[in-house]
């Protein structure tokens, strides 16, 4: 995996009471790697933890600096908290390279739903289609006050339908779905009730036409939860995964320890490989074409009956799992002989 960035906070401003935004640059002054719309880098913070923020502005090849905002949470696990109360202009932070598990696709039609903080990620892929032009564009911007309305002015100017529920109630979703259009392309992120209640009022679209990013992160017990077995490959332990634990607990618990953050499949601290087995990816952070090669154990399970695991940057001994979901005795672990 690509080394962090050293960035420097260039610049920090209240757009709310509740949501700080930070402007990030390159110490030397250079560029940084580029990104498309819909892009999130991973955030050390000052007290430790890793998390995941939303580029707000337009994808560029050659950005001279990154812009994210964070909304404080003091009900949540402590990485916005000290992200406000920690991190100061002139300081250096850890960064990633940007990563893009929410990209903007080509279509004739927009419809975006945003809920609060969610409208980050909304704010570059709408920014870049203004700029680009020749595609209709609709936003639904979603949030409780106009006081914790980030960028209200820019969107109340631009057309947008900037509803603040209380004031106006719960706003009815239904009259902008209730027609299937394949070419038009839906986009939702918020938290999980509204991603929910888009994806129910979308049934009868195409699943291809409808994306959604909930920032609040996977339950890591929620949905199907069979056991299966886990095999370590660098030394061939097999770790028992019931269905009241995670993968990346059961690892814990056998005295494998496997670095993680956010514990909830957004900030891509606690990545393995997959050697072996199916996995059932529940992450926010893969790709379609990193789930190939990689599982995120803090709330991904199995498919098979086994997944043959290892770190990503250590050497990996192969081993021959054997039973359903493994190869047969004696075969080789597919990709165990290879790193990246």
């Amino acid at each position: 995996m690509p080394e962090d960035l050293r960035l420097r906070v260039a610049e920090t401003e209240d757009l709310t009471p509740s949501v700080r935004r930070f402007v990030l640059v390159d110490p030397a002054g250079g560029s940084l790697p580029g990104y498309r719309s819909g892009a999130h880098v991973s955030v050390t913070t000052p007290a430790g933890h890793r998390r995941s923020y939303s580029l707000v502005e337009p994808g560029s090849r050659a950005p001279r600096r990154y812009v994210l905002c964070v909304r404080r949470d003091t009900g949540g696990r402590g990485g916005s908290v000290s992200m406000h109360d920690d991190v100061a202009a002139g300081d250096e932070l850890a960064v990633s390279e940007p990563a893009n598990a929410f990209p903007l696709r080509r279509a004739r039609r927009y419809l975006f739903v945003a809920g609060g903080i969610g409208i980050t990620p909304v704010r570059s892929m709408v920014g870049e289609l203004r700029e680009r032009g020749g595609a209709a564009v609709t936003v639904l911007y979603l949030t409780r006050s106009p006081e914790e309305t980030a960028f209200l002015d820019e969107f109340s100017a631009d057309g947008s339908v900037v509803h603040h529920s209380a004031l106006h109630g719960r706003l009815d979703l239904w009259p902008h779905l209730a027609e299937p259009d394949d070419d038009a392309r839906v986009y939702c992120c918020g938290p999980t009730e509204l991603v929910e209640e888009v994806l129910a009022l979308t049934v009868h679209w195409r699943p291809s036409r409808v994306h959604v990013e909930d920032f609040a992160g996977v339950d890591p017990l929620g949905g199907r939860r069979l056991p299966f077995t886990a095999v370590w490959a660098p030394t061939g332990a097999r770790v028992e995964v019931g269905e009241d634990t995670t993968l990346l607990a059961a690892l814990g618990r056998a005295g494998i320890a496997v670095d993680a953050s956010c514990a909830s499949g957004t900030c891509g601290t606690c990545r393995l490989r997959l050697l072996g087995g199916e996995a059932e990816h529940r992450d926010l952070v893969l790709t379609g074409e990193e789930r190939g090669g990689f599982v995120m154990p803090c709330v991904s399970r199995a498919r098979s009956r086994e997944l043959v695991v290892a770190p990503v940057d250590d050497p990996v001994t192969p081993v021959d799992p054997v039973g359903p979901g493994g190869p047969a005795p004696g075969a080789p672990v597919p990709g165990a002989s290879t790193r990246i």
